[in-house]
């Protein structure tokens, strides 16, 4: 009893400078988004005047300029149909690809996992060129598939190298059984590997998901058509329409970031399992 006793008084302490850290650490994050969301409920007089006090008396002016003259819905499904198309390639060639380097051996298998490593490291900008020049060469600027192949692309390494660290934890003596049963490559693929590695796949889905949807650098160059403008790329263009209107700016961001957060609420059990349960091996 007193080795119990004395190890819960020592650990108080810790836990409550841990709790503190963390609790600042959510101010930090929370409020700005707080402020944000309130501050889209006021004119941009008064977002000017008092951009701290409440929005006691909120309006909804903002929101209605963003959703009749900006076609806010239109925008969502925009959004929608690049970052979801994005996500099925994504898992489907990086699916194949991680099956591959995590359970066969051949050579140059040590340096292909090197190259994507280091893929890592090339920041997105410096492929800018050569991609915009594919794109035209293949008439898919300012399309779906303008935006959709090049997200892939930039997304597919991240997912081949958690997939494939998740698929070599899989036993071998499930692999063997099934091919006993009669399995070949793409039936061990479908029925035993995708079950699996299911939360794995989730999280690779859900982290790309978000690059994808937040990914407002590849959606000025590539698709900057109304027609098919991503949410992402509202807040821009509420800036270069409507000036210095800081309501609307805040509306916009408001509407491009907490679909996200609600849709995160109920996944991020997913995220974490995804993340903890496979590690990333060579």
């Amino acid at each position: 009893m007193n080795v119990h006793s004395s190890y819960g008084k020592s650990a108080k302490p810790g836990t409550f400078v841990m709790y503190l850290v963390l609790s600042v650490w959510a101010l930090t994050t929370i409020y700005p988004m707080f402020w944000i969301i309130n501050n889209s409920f006021k004119v941009s007089r008064d977002v000017m005047n008092n951009s701290f006090s409440l929005a006691l008396d909120p309006v909804m002016i903002n929101y209605e300029t963003a959703f009749e003259r900006m076609n806010v819905g239109k925008s969502y499904l925009n959004s929608l149909i690049m970052s979801g198309g994005t996500v099925i390639l994504v898992l489907f060639l990086g699916g194949l690809a991680a099956y591959v380097l995590s359970r066969f051996a051949f050579r140059g298998r040590r340096l292909l996992f090197s190259i994507l490593y280091a893929s890592l490291l090339i920041p997105a900008f410096a492929t800018v060129v050569p991609v915009y020049e594919l794109l035209i060469q293949w008439s898919l600027v300012n399309t779906y598939w303008g935006l959709i192949l090049p997200q892939t692309a930039g997304n597919l390494t991240f997912a081949i190298l958690v997939l494939a660290g998740y698929m070599s934890t899989i036993p071998k003596e499930l692999e063997e059984a099934a091919f006993m049963d009669g399995c070949n490559r793409w039936q061990m693929f479908v029925k035993v590997f995708l079950p699996m590695t299911r939360p794995a796949f989730a999280s690779a889905s859900i982290f790309v998901f978000l690059w994808s949807y937040n990914d407002l650098f590849s959606a000025l160059i590539f698709v900057n058509k109304d027609t098919v403008r991503p949410i992402v790329s509202l807040l821009n263009e509420i800036s270069s329409q409507y000036g210095t209107d800081f309501g609307l700016m805040a509306t916009a961001v408001s509407l491009t970031v907490v679909p996200v957060l609600i849709v995160y609420l109920f996944i991020s059990k997913y995220i974490e399992k995804g993340l903890t349960e496979g590690a990333i091996k060579g």
